[in-house]
């Protein structure tokens, strides 16, 4: 793959995830080069102006007021660095890392944060030579940035704070991304070559100043959640199949007077996956006028989750192309304008989206698993707990269990986050977006999601074991030919833990599509 080049152009969600899981090359091309230079003569400019510009020749935050004197310019922005860096927690994962990284140069390539282009350069440097800053996961509120671990990501570039330094051989495997790479920046900074920036005016400020953390954890997200989502589906349509439902609800007429957009494709996603089902067509005398809320109301319940997905991953695309540190330079105007483009309320809210999205797709997973398990009705024509040997053995019972358990620890995280604002800095920051704990919750909540869908998934597959030798539709016979390559059919009881967490590592690669 050829070197990723930021010239100041948008990012898109692919080229975020080939930097943070492929370790794609970076570089800064000649336009950001030159857009950055002129950004920064004007700083340079400023810096023997008697006049005051927050964070070039002032405090921060609360402490805007106070003037520091030209001899320390440098001195304040490492203070910044330092004083910033209280993160706590466990540290963040690699990608997430590599992709604030990737974010924040992006963002300094744009031209408007005043830097000199070294500090892009060593941004990009850090990501090809696998340098990767250890950040403790919690302590953004959201507002001014992501202050606290874009600080502690910043240290590295001053030869401050630990890293991961990963080797190419371990780059892949990110189970073994840990302490063992562990190091001092300095050590690894040397390691390859490079050596710690001296910051000059304005730097640190533009470091840490931006919606980096958020953006980050949104992108890859999206895109988890887009997979997800796509899994979501193959599981209803193999659980309409299993449970002998009617494709009634799927007649595109229904669709057409209720113009969603999500529901109407939806449907037709399902109707597709469906097309040719010997089984569908098999009981038309069996009684069943309709089916439970969780087969027939699957466009409609999963329409809207697509359209709260697509709600959720514009804002993010939208953040991908934004200059989010303050103050911004305009050198074409000689104009540098403090305002508050670093808030993160766009992304928090992005992010509560998805968290209560992914939280309906589990809860709406979940009743049809155990829809499947319970055989309530026996036009199913399926056995308790989808054994031959209900009794003597217990089958299936115990993953609704497990799937109730993941719905419950979602709804309890769903609240929204960015409803909930804390004042900091004083007063200063009056308003504040909580966009990383909206951030984390999601992040919690797609991991809990995808379970919860492999389990129906399971149940799904073992329930058109009973409807042989009946064929299901094309879609749904592909999706559980891939399931049965990675867990086989379920003919006694036997530990399934095993078999979840091989079939949810296929959703997440992807494997279903």
């Amino acid at each position: 793959m050829q070197p990723l080049i930021l010239n100041g152009q948008p990012l898109t969600i692919a080229e975020v995830l080939q930097v943070a899981r492929t370790y794609r090359l970076i570089k800064i091309g000649p336009q950001a080069m030159e857009r950055m230079v002129k950004a920064r003569n004007l700083v340079e400019r400023l810096i023997v102006d008697d006049a005051a510009y927050y964070g070039i020749n002032t405090g921060f935050g609360s402490l805007s007021r106070v003037r520091i004197h030209p001899e320390q310019l440098n001195e304040l922005q490492h203070n910044l660095l330092r004083s910033h860096s209280v993160g706590v927690g466990e540290l963040l994962p690699v990608e997430a890392v590599r992709a604030m990284l990737l974010l924040t140069a992006a963002s300094l390539a744009r031209g408007y944060s005043g830097v000199r282009p070294v500090l892009a350069e060593r941004l990009c440097d850090l990501l090809n030579a696998r340098i990767h800053p250890c950040i403790p996961s919690r302590g953004s509120v959201g507002a001014s940035g992501d202050l606290a671990p874009l600080a502690h990501m910043a240290l590295a570039l001053i030869g401050e704070g630990r890293v991961l330094a990963v080797p190419e051989e371990a780059s892949r495997a990110p189970e073994q991304i840990g302490a063992a790479f562990s190091q001092p920046a300095v050590e690894a900074l040397a390691q390859a070559g490079l050596t710690p920036l001296v910051l000059e005016p304005k730097e640190g400020l533009a470091l840490i100043n931006g919606t980096h953390l958020m953006t980050a954890y949104g992108a890859l997200l999206i895109h988890d959640a887009a997979i997800l989502f796509r899994a979501a589906e193959l599981a209803a349509a193999m659980s309409l199949e299993a449970a002998l439902g009617t494709a009634t609800h799927l007649d595109p007429r229904l669709h057409a007077v209720r113009p969603q957009q999500g529901q109407a494709t939806v449907a037709a996603r399902l109707r597709e996956l469906i097309a040719g089902s010997e089984i569908l067509t098999s009981h038309p005398n069996c009684g069943r006028v309709q089916d439970p809320y969780s087969l027939r109301c699957t466009p409609q319940v999963l329409g809207a989750i697509a359209d709260g997905l697509v709600f959720a991953r514009s804002l993010v695309e939208r953040e991908l192309g934004a200059v989010t540190d303050n103050p911004l330079c305009f050198p074409d105007d000689r104009l540098v304008l403090s305002g508050g483009n670093f808030h993160g309320q766009p992304l928090a809210l992005a992010l509560d989206v998805l968290g209560i999205a992914l939280t309906q797709l589990a809860s709406f997973s979940e009743r049809r698993t155990y829809l499947l398990v319970s055989a309530s009705d026996p036009a199913m024509n399926l056995p308790p707990f989808l054994t031959a040997q209900s009794g003597l053995q217990s089958g299936l019972m115990m993953v609704q269990y497990v799937a109730a358990a993941l719905v419950n620890e979602c709804q309890g995280m769903a609240a929204p986050a960015s409803v909930n604002s804390i004042p900091t800095s004083a007063g200063m920051e009056d308003f504040v977006s909580m966009g990383a704990t909206a951030a984390f919750k999601a992040a919690r909540i797609l991991e809990n999601t995808r379970r919860v869908v492999t389990i129906e998934l399971l149940c799904a597959a073992q329930g058109l074991e009973f409807q042989r030798p009946l064929r299901a539709g094309a879609g749904v016979e592909q999706a559980y030919a891939r399931i049965r390559a990675v867990v086989p059919a379920i003919d006694h009881d036997r530990v399934l833990s095993d078999d979840i967490a091989a079939l949810s590592e296929l959703i997440q690669a992807g494997g279903l599509e």
